[in-house]
């Protein structure tokens, strides 16, 4: 019984961690978009805002899985491995995402926030999804 209760004990713990990982995911792409990214997305409908955010909530996913798969059997060295590595791929993901600005004409989140569909938001989609992986495939 003791280990189904420290099974989902860690369940709720490793959760939590990664639940407000995703919300910090989701502050900082509202950040880099200009206006309120739930109104663009559940009020507009903006497919480019959503595209970001998911992608986004994907790669922060791939993180925080991988760290909680290849976490030890101490419960709290896999919670803090699980913050650090979340973390270091949100400041990742988010420098990507300036350097990406950086190398493409207009402001990028000001094209992402259009509401007519373009094809940057792929490409900065990718990057999410390309550096969660990176962080993953590190993550010993």
């Amino acid at each position: 019984m003791s280990e189904l209760v420290n099974g989902l004990l860690a369940t709720l713990a490793y959760g939590v961690i990664g639940t407000a990982l995703m919300a910090l995911g989701f502050l900082l792409v509202d950040l880099a978009t200009p206006g309120k990214l739930r109104e663009l997305i559940w009020v507009q409908g903006n497919r480019n805002a959503s595209i970001l955010l998911a992608s986004g909530l994907l790669g922060v996913g791939a993180i925080i899985t991988t760290a909680i798969i290849t976490s030890d059997s101490d419960m709290a060295v896999g919670l803090m491995s699980t913050v650090v590595f979340g973390l270091a791929g949100l400041a990742l993901m988010s420098v990507a995402f300036v350097l990406l600005d950086l190398a493409t004409p207009g402001k990028l989140g000001e094209i992402l926030a259009s509401p007519e569909p373009h094809p940057a938001v792929w490409v900065s989609a990718s990057v999410h999804i390309a550096v969660g992986a990176i962080i993953a495939a590190s993550i010993t």
